[in-house]
């Protein structure tokens, strides 16, 4: 049996009211108030697609064997680099072994889908047993455009193998045309948008009915055999209008997320099939499409290996895990939408040495530091000799993931004289629960957030961005401070 055995999923914390836009921006296009109900997802400035396809696998991989894994798919429209592997950078903060198969998907809203239908048959062959299939994405847009209202911030991930599956693969149906609704050149930030009735019309309304009425056909199954029908569609009207011409009845069809997140391009199936995922139970059939220069079509049947996956965040965590961002201005700046001052101190150079990147690319990417063999002391970064006065063993250490450990506040400062995007800038000591002691940076937070024996659980992050050099991104890891539980129960 081929087909999902686990999932995870990432909606940034911030979010924006769609109301927001339009107060700030409805003077210059009061058209965009048509689409100004609910909230949309956003990155914070420290984040971005690849800062959220990790956090996608992270939840996706918890409870699974790590060292199993034989290849990463990453999907996205959006990748910070066009000539630099972002799989082999996600794979390496992931942690994950040398051997695996890293693999950039692109260029297509269907990436996601297409590296899960590549997954699948992979899996199916017999090449490989375990592929991590994460779709993300972080579109760009210009002020007061209704896409500005429609995008949201996200990511999604899926697990795909041949244990312990929890949603059977049962078949795909895949058309590919090259039928533009939107594109982006290359070394432009904006996609170029058509009319929208073009790509309502000719677009979402024919070839998403082609494909999925090509795969029940193609397995003799009606709308009738389908629990849930999953599919992006930005324009409301017209996904109520598409899963009416397909038979299906309202009950059948997953809600487009426009209310709580917006449109999160590559990773949207993804994002929406977990929410089906979410809501499943055994026996039920998935029918999942995507559009994007053609459709992919798949569906799949729950087992009740479902009730066994162990507890994540997933897509209904993080929607319920947010903080409102109550004006347009700082949603405008952390997009490069505003250009401000930053001061001369903001000028000094932040290129990276890629030798020692290289040469210490666990401890840097992968958070990865040292457990003393001899009495067990954890420590970052990796020592010659171990930090506990009553030991000090010599280059006797196996490696320690102090990623996926979590930890206390010691010691904050919040500094209004540091160059930050969003001041004052917030860093402090934080104590492992484990052990092991770290400087940290805190994000997704603001300073009443973070106290003195506060917990927190770390986020890999954009750290900085070299634009001198050829747009080079840095990334490092950050906290998060948690709130208490009575605080996150109001």
């Amino acid at each position: 049996m081929t087909g999902i055995t686990s999932y995870g999923g990432y909606i940034p914390k911030l979010r924006l009211n769609r109301m927001q836009i339009f107060q700030a921006m409805g003077w210059f296009a009061p058209a965009i108030m048509m689409v100004a109900q609910g909230e949309r997802s956003m990155c914070n400035w420290d984040e971005d697609a690849l800062s959220m396809a990790v956090e996608a696998s992270r939840d996706c991989l918890r409870g699974m064997d790590k060292s199993r894994i034989d290849a990463v798919y990453l999907a996205s429209t959006t990748l910070p680099y066009a000539d630099r592997q972002n799989a082999g950078i996600a794979k390496t903060a992931l942690n994950l072994k040398d051997s695996v198969l890293a693999v950039d998907f692109t260029a297509s809203m269907k990436a996601g889908t297409t590296a899960m239908i590549t997954a699948l048959d992979a899996v199916a062959g017999g090449n490989r047993k375990n592929i991590l299939v994460t779709a993300t994405d972080h579109r760009q847009t210009k002020a007061a455009y209704f896409y500005e209202m429609w995008f949201g911030d996200g990511a999604g991930s899926v697990m795909i193998g041949d244990e312990n599956v929890i949603a059977e693969y049962k078949g795909s149906y895949s058309t590919s045309h090259d039928f533009v609704d939107h594109f982006r050149g290359a070394g432009y930030k904006y996609d170029y948008m058509w009319e929208e009735r073009w790509t309502r019309d000719e677009g979402y309304t024919k070839i998403i009915p082609e494909a999925v009425n090509g795969l029940m056909d193609k397995l003799g199954i009606t709308m009738a055999d389908v629990d849930k029908l999953v599919f992006p569609c930005f324009f409301k009207g017209d996904h109520f209008k598409i899963s009416k011409l397909l038979g299906a009845t309202p009950d059948k069809v997953l809600d487009n997320m426009h209310d709580v997140c917006g449109e999160t391009g590559t990773a949207h199936s993804l994002v929406m099939l977990i929410t089906a995922l979410e809501q499943a139970k055994p026996g039920d059939r998935i029918l999942l499409a995507c559009f994007g220069q053609g459709c992919d079509a798949m569906l799949f049947e729950v087992t009740e290996n479902i009730t066994k996956l162990p507890e994540r965040k997933s897509i209904k965590g993080c929607l319920a895990d947010k903080r409102a961002i109550l004006n347009y201005e700082k949603f405008a700046k952390f997009r490069d939408l505003l250009q401000v001052e930053m001061g001369i101190r903001a000028e000094a150079g932040g290129r990276s040495a890629m030798t020692t990147l290289w040469r210490k690319r666990k401890m840097v990417t992968g958070l990865v530091g040292a457990k003393c063999n001899k009495c067990g002391t954890p420590q970052w970064p990796p020592p010659e000799i171990c930090v506990n006065p009553d030991c000090h063993s010599v280059r006797d250490f196996s490696d320690y993931e102090f990623s996926e450990k979590e930890g206390k506040v010691v010691t904050w400062t919040a500094d209004m004289l540091a160059i930050s995007t969003e001041p004052p800038s917030l860093y402090g000591l934080v104590q492992f629960d484990e052990g092991g002691r770290m400087l940290l940076d805190f994000t997704d937070c603001e300073q009443k957030d973070v106290k003195v024996g506060g917990k927190i659980k770390m986020s890999f992050r954009k750290k900085y961005f070299d634009k001198d050099r050829s747009g080079y991104q840095g990334y490092f890891w950050k906290a998060i401070p948690q709130k208490e539980e009575k605080e996150a129960s109001k």
